[in-house]
C-alpha cells in the first residue's frame, strides 16, 4: 500500500509532533480511516518531506510525530508557467490537476475573450481557492514536495501588457507553421500561453505575438482546450525535460 502523503504549510520543524491541518486530518481519520501508529507522509512545499506516524486521533484533530526528514525533490528542471485561459466546468480542474503532474512551475488563470466563464470578485476568488485545492491534491498523489502557485485571475490582454523579461514565451496555435521540435531546448523559464474552448481570438493572438509569443502547433490536428496544455507539457517533457 502506498504511504498515504498530507500537504502540512504550517510544519517548520523537521522533527518533532505536528498536527495535520483540518481537511487532511478528515481525509486521514475519516476518509482513509488511518489509526493510530500508522505511518505517512508530509511536506510542507518548501522542498523535502517527513516522515511521520499517528499518535492521536481526535474529533476533528489528527496529531502526528514526525520521525524523519528526507531532502528530496521530484521537481522538472523545466520552469513552466502555465498560461491558462479558464476552461468551463471540471475542465480548468483536469487541466490543472494533470499539468502539476506534469511538473508544471506555476499557474496564471486568464479571463479571455472566448472564455464561456466569466468570473470577477468572491467567485473568482473562491474559484481560485478550489484550484489551489486541486493542485495541493495534485502534488499528494504525484509526489511533489513543491507547491505551484495559482495566482488570481487576470483580462488576458491586460496581463500580457505587463509580461516582461527573457525566457521563451509559446503560444499554442492551429494555424502556426513552428512545432515544438523547430525550437532549441530553452535555457531559461518558459511561458506557455493556452486558450478556452474557442481558442484565442485574433486580437489576442496577435497582440500575444507583439509581445513575443511564439506561435507552436501540436501536429496536423486541432486539440481540445483540455489536451492541449497538457499535450504540450508532455512534449516538453521529453524533448527537454526529465521523460
Amino acid at each position: 500500500m502506498t504511504t498515504p502523503r498530507f500537504y502540512c504549510p504550517e510544519i517548520l520543524a523537521q522533527s518533532g509532533m505536528a498536527e495535520l491541518p483540518e481537511q487532511a486530518a478528515h481525509h486521514a481519520a475519516r476518509v482513509l480511516r488511518l489509526q493510530t501508529g500508522d505511518k505517512l507522509s508530509v511536506f510542507n512545499g518548501r522542498g523535502g518531506e517527513g516522515e511521520a506516524r499517528i499518535t492521536d486521533i481526535g474529533k476533528r484533530n489528527v496529531t502526528v510525530e514526525i520521525v524523519g526528514w528526507h531532502a528530496v525533490e521530484r521537481e522538472s528542471p523545466l520552469q513552466v508557467l502555465l498560461a491558462q485561459a479558464i476552461s468551463a466546468g471540471e475542465k480548468m480542474d483536469f487541466t490543472l490537476q494533470k499539468a502539476v503532474e506534469l511538473g508544471i512551475g506555476n499557474i496564471q488563470p486568464l479571463a479571455s475573450e472566448r472564455s464561456v466563464v466569466k468570473l470577477s470578485g468572491e467567485r473568482a476568488e473562491k474559484r481560485v481557492a478550489h484550484w489551489q485545492g486541486v493542485v495541493v491534491a495534485a502534488c499528494e498523489q504525484s509526489g511533489r514536495n513543491r507547491v505551484p502557485e495559482v495566482a488570481p485571475i487576470r483580462p488576458l490582454l491586460d496581463w500580457l501588457g505587463q509580461q516582461e523579461g527573457p525566457g521563451l514565451h509559446l503560444m499554442l496555435s492551429p494555424v502556426a507553421e513552428v512545432g515544438l521540435r523547430d525550437l532549441s531546448k530553452p535555457t531559461g523559464n518558459i511561458t506557455l500561453l493556452v486558450g478556452p474552448e474557442g481558442g484565442l481570438s485574433p486580437a489576442e493572438a496577435e497582440a500575444a505575438q507583439r509581445y513575443g509569443y511564439t506561435p507552436v502547433r501540436l501536429g496536423a490536428r486541432v486539440l481540445r482546450t483540455e489536451t492541449a496544455a497538457l499535450a504540450v507539457l508532455a512534449a516538453m517533457q521529453t524533448l527537454w525535460g526529465d521523460f
